[in-house]
């Protein structure tokens, strides 16, 4: 069972695996990703259940542009599916979508449809879902580095004055908690240049199931294990 009382407020999720289960099956690529989206809903509505606050899944990277251009095409497609039809329903049920990541090159309609569906949602109180799309954590450092600097340069900011708290305040996830636990499908165990920053004390937790087999049980059993654990955060 799970204690109400101790759920990692936020939960960061690596969605790996969804080609090698479809090729596992003789299936395309794009099927993999095709049935990863059912599983993004299923996991969604588990965390909201189990009264977990924020859930940010590492959607597309910065790097996933060199990845074949009809495979781009179809992932760019079923963003669009998402964000144009389960955003209303993310909506209706009280829940805030927002997007980390740059927003260059992402294709212009994209664009829109993001900066519509966090307008749309930005009130809403339940459950907050994060993609990060365009994403890189070393890129998100360096982004929140010129931003200071420039500010610093414009009299806005004192250099002296600097630290980890005022630093954070110019990363794309100023508005959001670090995240407790990483969740990590398909056996890999790397943070793949994902929320560097953000996870400097997160639980990590690694499965070897592909992410297309991960269910609302196994988003427990995570939260379970983490429950299990002791967070000195350096302390003894």
């Amino acid at each position: 069972m799970i204690d109400k009382n101790n759920v990692p407020q936020h939960i960061a999720i690596i969605m790996d695996g969804n080609g090698r289960w479809a090729r596992a099956r003789s299936l395309s690529r794009t099927a993999g990703h095709r049935e990863g989206i059912k599983r993004v809903k299923e996991i969604v509505r588990a965390a909201a259940e189990s009264g977990v606050k924020v859930i940010t899944l590492f959607a597309f990277s910065a790097e996933n542009w060199s990845r074949p251009k009809k495979e781009i095409a179809a992932l760019m497609h079923y963003l669009h599916d998402f964000l144009g039809r389960e955003i209303r329903q993310l909506h209706k049920k009280n829940i805030r979508f927002l997007s980390v990541g740059r927003a260059e090159p992402l294709p212009a309609s994209i664009q829109k449809e993001i900066r519509e569906a966090e307008r749309l949602t930005r009130n809403n109180s339940g459950l907050t879902v994060v993609l990060a799309l365009n994403y890189g954590g070393r890129q998100e450092i360096v982004d929140a580095v010129k931003k200071f600097a420039e500010e610093a340069l414009a009299g806005k900011a004192e250099i002296k004055k600097l630290d980890e708290a005022i630093f954070s305040r110019y990363l794309y996830t100023v508005k959001l908690p670090d995240p407790d636990l990483l969740i990590r499908t398909s056996g890999e165990k790397r943070l793949s240049n994902f929320l560097l920053w953000q996870l400097s004390y997160a639980e990590l937790y690694f499965t070897d199931k592909f992410w297309p087999d991960f269910r609302a049980e196994d988003l427990k059993g995570a939260i379970h294990q983490y429950q299990s654990r002791d967070r000195r955060f350096g302390g003894l």
